[in-house]
């Protein structure tokens, strides 16, 4: 349990809600003392979420949930019948 600590908290919305409802950033306690105007913050934290999206789900690399359950299947086949087509061509 944490006692007398406060925090202050940004929530920004996910720009792809299929994968994120909402991401959370911590303000570091002395933003505002640096000449970071809340504006700014929630500028930032838009921005880095955006950009987190954006290069690490679009960025064209390849999700497993694109490749259909069967094509798994199928490879995994494929891959034992080639084992097993080996070791039999080896040890006879």
């Amino acid at each position: 349990m944490v006692k007398g600590t406060t925090r202050r908290v940004i929530l920004v919305k996910s720009p792809d809600p299929r994968v994120f409802e909402e991401a959370i950033f911590i303000v570091r306690e002395d933003a505002q003392s640096r000449g970071a105007t809340p504006d700014a913050i929630l500028k930032e934290a838009q921005s880095v979420a955006s950009e987190y999206v954006r290069t690490h789900l679009k960025g064209g690399k390849i999700s497993f949930k694109v490749i259909p359950p069967g094509l798994y299947v199928l490879l995994g086949a494929a891959i034992c019948g080639l084992m097993w087509a080996l070791t039999a061509l080896f040890l006879f």
